[in-house]
């Protein structure tokens, strides 16, 4: 790698993955230690100002945009006021910026798979936020490369998936939707694409844009919980003996969470050469990595 990486959000699950799934190719990352408040729009101009990497990967709020259960509309607006920042300053130090985002910028309304020409709407106010991050990265920042994923899911305690496997051991029924569906991304893959498409811009292919990719086959929420805990029954005994199928729309989250969540990974792949992985595939080593956590 020729490019010196800096990586924002490198103690995140997604960024110790790509921190050691880079090791393994011989890439390193400059990642470091936020403030004891976070990163903010002071913090970040003296950081880049003293390194000014060749590309940076921006999961400075990493379990907020893509873990979290709930967030507040004020600390969205200081992530958004504090990536707007992080923009310009590449763009004035000629940086390129690898942004995250999400399939949660759509609103879920159309079955079929989203593709990167589908024009956002959200639903909730990570979504919103998040198509507010991406519009001022897209008209700051040139040589920017957006990522949407799908359903991203890591090994943290405080995650999706750990909260969804703390209630498998409190409770005896869970109820998920069956009209809902989405592309489940174990994080490990979700580093794979990243680390792909660095390697490809290493190689000053001016590939800039909005690019969606999201675990091979896509299924129901009620599909996926099943296929968790027939893994995590591996690792421990669970006091849930069924899961009930719901419908969508009286769902907690449905004001929040789209229904349908599919993305089309064909142009990721037409661009970069990046074949999806079958999300089945991924949930042995998370479960594993998560029970050794807990």
């Amino acid at each position: 790698m020729h490019m010196r990486l800096m990586l924002l959000g490198g103690g995140s699950a997604l960024g110790q993955a790509l921190i050691h799934l880079g090791a393994e190719a011989d890439i390193s990352f400059l990642a470091p230690r936020p403030p004891e408040q976070g990163w903010d729009s002071a913090s970040l101009t003296l950081l880049l100002d003293e390194t000014r990497p060749d590309a940076l990967i921006n999961l400075a709020y990493y379990h907020d945009w893509f873990q979290a259960e709930t967030l507040d509309a004020a600390r969205l607006a200081t992530q958004e006021r504090a990536t707007e920042r992080l923009a310009a300053l590449c763009l004035h130090h000629q940086i390129i910026l690898l942004q995250p985002s999400s399939y949660r910028v759509f609103d879920g309304a159309r079955a079929t798979a989203y593709s990167e020409k589908d024009e956002p709407m959200p639903l909730g106010l990570r979504g919103q936020s998040l198509l507010r991050i991406e519009q001022s990265v897209r008209s700051i920042c040139p040589r920017h490369v957006l990522l949407r994923f799908g359903w991203l899911y890591d090994d943290s305690p405080g995650g999706l998936l750990g909260r969804f496997l703390q209630r498998a051991e409190r409770e005896s029924v869970l109820a998920l939707a069956d009209d809902r569906r989405g592309n489940p991304t174990p994080v490990d893959d979700a580093a794979r694409v990243m680390l792909a498409v660095l390697k490809q811009l290493d190689c000053r292919a001016p590939l800039w844009g909005t690019y969606h990719y999201g675990g091979h086959e896509a299924t129901t929420a009620l599909a996926f919980g099943q296929a968790i805990l027939g893994e995590a029954r591996v690792h421990r005994r669970l006091v849930v003996e069924e899961i009930q199928a719901r419908p969508h729309g009286v769902s907690p989250d449905a004001t929040e969470e789209p229904q349908h969540a599919v993305l089309s990974c064909k142009k990721v792949l037409n661009t970069f050469g990046i074949k999806p992985r079958a999300w089945r595939a991924g949930l042995p080593n998370l479960l594993d990595r998560y029970y050794r956590h807990v």
